[in-house]
């Protein structure tokens, strides 16, 4: 499988976002295991949870703000650690499935356990992940130990009681939907009715009830009735966050189509199909692969779609099929050098994007490390690093700059300077606040506002 890379998220297009907490275990990426493969923040903001290629997932705890600071924000800590996928062999095709964690998507809290969903390339797991910090004693059949008691012995009942323990939180796999794909899960989106969620590869898309296991609703299938016609395959879909009949697919070619499904059972024909005409004069060799959209997520509001492809960011709205109503370049300064990054495969990167909590700015990722974002009121954008170097604890994040010729400033990079194996992979942005989470390779960086707690 081709490498893929997260586009990383972007706060404010101003650029006073201290770093919080880098997360990273060593220097150098000691083994592919470690290397981040998503990130997503539950819809309070108080979790974080990271998969990496080794099929962990790694969950984060906001801390409460300190009465010393009480204008400082909390800073996340690990709250549990688990084993979500071990490789499989498939012996029908004799292939082996991979243990890395595709995609996370929290659930909405019922209760006071949380649960999310997690997928390597062909098995979804639905986590519960609850919190004991009390335990019962004086049972009056047992001992301290567990064992059971001569029922000689026992002269009198008593009601046991509970009494306090360290905390200690609990995970368990309660669902495993497994056998549902063919091909390897891209994407999975959790629907707004709470009951149904669906899952895609490259060819299909399926939806799932949550509490049954073993079937699921093909809604979605391009596959055509000889492989050797197939012109394109799906990349990545979602829900739209209000309406539980609509969701959105996105493919190779650069197309959206949304679709509905009350219209029919197998949404075989789109409700709208959204797609931008190609410009000739930019027509080469390298067009159809980097017009692929990586990734599409629908606005907080549910009024627009942001899409990435490899040199752009897009924002959609719904009511517009023709073109889409803003587009943002990321690094169009690689246009010149497509030839070398479809030699070395990072021309197949997967970026991500992802929206601030009141749509107002967006961001995505890039090599180097850097991440940039767009500002849609004021149009400004901004490019910033993750590093070590550049982000400790505390400090201010300053500006990055590329320079393509002519004369540089003190702090330009050169294009032929950029690192290609340091991409930013997965970002996710705080459902309310000014807090980004940045995977860098092995490294979670959180970024956060600390001089406007309020989103504009």
């Amino acid at each position: 499988m081709r490498r893929g890379i997260a586009r990383a998220a972007a706060m404010q297009a101003s650029p006073h976002c201290p770093a919080n907490v880098p997360q990273p275990s060593s220097e150098e990426v000691t083994s592919g295991a470690d290397i981040i493969s998503t990130v997503e923040f539950n819809h309070t903001g108080e979790l974080l949870a990271t998969g990496d290629k080794g099929g962990r997932v790694v969950i984060f705890q906001r801390e409460p703000e300190s009465k010393n600071e009480p204008y400082s924000q909390g800073e996340y800590n690990v709250y549990s650690t688990f084993q979500s996928h071990e490789p499989e062999f498939d012996y029908l095709k004799s292939l082996e499935i991979e243990e890395k964690i595709n995609k996370i998507k929290w659930l909405p809290q019922q209760n006071a356990a949380h649960s999310l969903l997690s997928t390597n390339d062909k098995t979804i797991k639905l986590w519960k992940i609850t919190e004991r910090d009390k335990r019962p004693e004086g049972y009056n059949l047992k001992d301290e130990e567990g064992k059971l008691k001569d029922l000689s012995t026992v002269t009198s009942l008593q009601v046991p009681v509970l009494k306090p323990m360290d905390l200690m939180v609990e995970v368990t796999p309660r669902r495993i939907f497994a056998n549902g794909h063919t091909y390897h899960v891209n994407s999975i989106s959790v629907n707004s009715d709470c009951e149904t969620y669906m899952s895609a590869d490259d060819l299909r898309i399926n939806l799932w009830h949550l509490a049954i296991t073993d079937r699921s609703f093909n809604i979605v299938d391009i596959k055509p009735a000889n492989m050797e016609d197939l012109t394109e395959v799906i990349t990545a879909s979602e829900f739209h966050p209000h309406h539980c009949n609509l969701f959105v697919y996105s493919s190779s070619k650069g197309s959206l189509r949304l679709c509905d499904m009350r219209a029919s059972a197998l949404c075989d024909k789109h409700s709208k199909l959204y797609e931008e005409p190609e410009d000739p004069s930019n027509r080469s060799f390298f067009s159809e692969i980097i017009s692929s959209v990586s990734d599409v997520k629908f606005s907080h509001s549910g009024r627009y779609m942001l899409t990435r492809d490899y040199l752009t960011v897009k924002v959609w709205d719904l009511n517009m099929e023709t073109k889409p109503v803003e587009t943002y370049q990321v690094h169009d300064y690689l246009r010149s050098k497509l030839c070398s990054l479809y030699e070395n495969d990072c021309i197949f990167d997967k970026f991500e994007c992802a929206w601030n909590g009141s749509d107002s700015v967006i961001m995505t990722g890039a090599y180097n490390n850097f991440f940039r974002m767009f500002d849609r009121n004021t149009k400004r954008d901004v490019t910033l690093e993750a590093s070590r170097e550049s982000s400790k604890p505390r400090a201010i994040l300053k500006p990055r700059r590329v320079c393509v010729g002519g004369k540089r400033r003190k702090d330009d990079i050169s294009v032929d300077s950029l690192d290609f194996t340091k991409k930013i992979l997965h970002t996710a942005w705080h459902p309310t606040e000014n807090i980004i989470a940045i995977a860098a390779t092995n490294n979670l960086y959180i970024f956060q506002d600390k001089v406007n707690s309020e989103m504009h």
